[in-house]
């Protein structure tokens, strides 16, 4: 098709504006799906994301539209995530286009991941056509939204497109603003091929299939390519284009994107950000790729029956070929023996993996509680890195240890103000700014460790501001603190899976709430389980599982004084030797606790 007829685009948005319902609706209107198999969300296709009402991988699809001018015009949609856990997503599919929809809620207005992915935008120089949607709400404010967009973009508010994609409402405008703003890629079609692989997934049997914008050449069925990064040969099974499920057209032009059947079965060998060229006459610069995400947040996965380690590797193997922000390797534990330290780049973006491993891969984990890098100076001038509180030195050879800090932006209604600051200084927080946007809505700036806002900030803010509020963060550098391991013991034996780095501040009330949560998830056992939270040599915490204890003298109806004694004397020295030698099972609500420590 000519390059002058092919639009790339995207869809940008703050988490639930309507992303993929627009996409639905597009989809509609140029006949990409026939009615009849027309679902809700019919781009977000795993369960976790209907369930969750959340786009998690961005997906691509190829739409024909008649336009006004009586040419036909091929659409190439991505549809992003809009959560900030899922940033990467959105900038991988960035690169594959020149144009965004930018798509704002009218009753919600710009919020901090609107900004967040427009910024992205327009660092990718791409072409924006801001939208405004859901205008058939009761408490819509297009007027009030446009002259919000018009404010950041320069955009003249009384030109901005609005819509209500759950009605239909206008959009197919939308589908004329695409062609007449957004530009025609500029390939070479005469160029020996340069196709950047945005994305990809395992398939059983066509391998490892990679979904690739060709930027110049052309691919064709049959000819021999080559990965640029790694020099791997590819003898591609399948070519074909996303409409949305795949359909082999055996060739892709410059401009157009599609997918490449590699028939790669190692994972390792594809990799997202790559270049795919000619065997025989390859290109001579690959395409600039993406920047390696850096993992902000780190837990230990292990299997709880040994025997699902190997399993649980291939699963994280192929996981992360469709997820490259996803790091792992092995470790050990002596509590939960073999299994594998993994990076996430937020909290749930971790949920996410430890819900797809459990279901797609049919796989029972132990996960352990979330953990971010600390850089440690050392008495002998080292400087290392730990993610983990197992590796954390012994505290006489530390000089200083220092945690990440970032900035977080909260978008908010007036009225919450109050919450939201008391929230934050909770957690450590220092103020930066405060700036409103308009009458009712106000932007709050701080200063925060990350290890702060890991576990249930999100939820506490969400339910402080009644739902209302957003967030956006970004990681600002490393500061010295004043940090240490907290263990855990249970009946005297250190449980290396339970441990945690707190600040110096909070480990008398960190360790008595882990004790207590801890207290009322382990069973209780034939003796009393002690359960202690300590810091070095020092006992910060205690609390006891008392013992079940059988009526030994359920049998002895009055007699002598000295028979009943003899029975209890009996139990007691029982008991001790069980102690000596008994073992604790932890359940894994156990490990489970120090997730919601905060809650309270």
């Amino acid at each position: 098709m000519d390059q002058q007829t092919i639009r790339n685009f995207c869809i940008i948005a703050h988490i639930d504006h309507g992303k993929s319902t627009l996409a639905d609706r597009l989809l509609q209107l140029t006949g990409a799906i026939p009615e009849r198999e027309m679902v809700e969300q019919v781009l977000d296709s795993m369960d976790l994301e209907r369930e969750k009402g959340v786009t998690i991988k961005a997906s691509a699809v190829r739409m024909m539209h008649e336009a006004a001018d009586g040419q036909t015009y091929e659409l190439n949609l991505m549809d992003t995530p809009g959560h900030v856990d899922f940033a990467y997503e959105v900038s991988r599919a960035l690169q594959a286009c020149e144009g965004a929809l930018l798509v704002v809620d009218a009753s919600q207005g710009v919020e901090a991941q609107t900004l967040a992915n427009l910024y992205l935008a327009l660092e990718h120089d791409l072409e924006i056509v801001p939208v405004i949607n859901k205008i058939d709400l009761v408490s819509a404010q297009p007027d009030a939204v446009a002259g919000e967009i018009e404010e950041i973009l320069g955009v003249p508010a009384a030109s901005i497109l609005r819509i209500s994609a759950k009605e239909g409402t206008n959009v197919a405008a939308i589908l004329e603003a695409v062609v007449r703003h957004v530009p025609p890629p500029h390939g070479q079609r005469g160029q020996p091929l340069r196709a950047l692989i945005f994305d990809s997934h395992y398939d059983a049997y066509k391998g490892v299939v990679a979904y690739v914008r060709v930027v110049d050449g052309a691919v064709e069925h049959g000819q021999t390519l080559r990965l640029m990064s790694s020099g791997q040969a590819v003898e591609p099974i399948e070519i074909g284009v996303f409409g949305p499920e795949m359909r082999p057209t055996g060739s892709l032009e410059a401009g157009e994107v599609g997918y490449v059947a590699t028939g790669l079965k190692t994972v390792t060998d594809c990799r997202v950000g790559d270049t795919l060229t000619w065997h025989a006459a390859p290109a001579g610069m690959p395409l600039p790729g993406y920047k390696p995400m850096k993992s902000m947040v780190f837990a230990s996965a292990y299997p709880s029956e040994a025997s699902d380690y190997l399993s649980l590797r291939e699963a994280l193997a192929k996981l992360q070929l469709n997820d490259a922000a996803f790091v792992f390797q092995p470790e050990t534990s002596q509590a939960l023996g073999y299994g594998f330290r993994c990076g996430f780049l937020g909290l749930f973006h971790m949920e996410i993996v430890q819900e797809r491993l459990e279901r797609e891969y049919d796989l029972d984990l132990v996960f352990t509680a979330p953990s971010v890098e600390y850089e440690i100076t050392r008495t002998d001038g080292a400087e290392i890195v730990i993610d983990s509180p197992a590796e954390m030195p012994d505290p006489t050879t530390i000089v200083e240890i220092r945690e990440p800090w970032v900035q977080i932006d909260v978008y908010t209604p007036t009225e919450f103000i109050g919450q939201v600051m008391d929230l934050v200084t909770n957690r450590r927080g220092e103020f930066k700014a405060q700036e409103y946007l308009d009458q009712r809505r106000v932007m709050l700036s701080y200063h925060v460790p990350l290890i702060e806002i890991l576990t249930d900030f999100y939820n506490e803010l969400k339910a402080r501001t009644r739902g209302y509020a957003s967030l956006d963060y970004h990681f600002e550098g490393y500061r010295a603190a004043d940090m240490v391991k907290l263990d855990v013991l249970v009946n005297r034996d250190a449980v290396d899976a339970l441990s945690m780095i707190v600040h110096r501040d909070q480990i008398f009330t960190k360790g008595q709430k882990l004790v207590s949560k801890l207290k009322d998830v382990i069973p209780r056992q034939q003796f009393d389980v002690p359960i202690q939270a300590a810091v070095g040599n020092k006992i910060v915490s205690r609390a006891n599982v008392k013992a079940m204890r059988k009526d030994v003298l359920a049998k002895c109806y009055g007699g002598d004084i000295t028979r009943k004694r003899k029975l209890l004397e009996k139990q007691k020295a029982g008991k001790k030797r069980m102690k000596m030698i008994g073992s604790v099972e932890i359940p894994q609500e156990a490990f489970m606790t120090i997730l919601k420590l905060d809650e309270e």
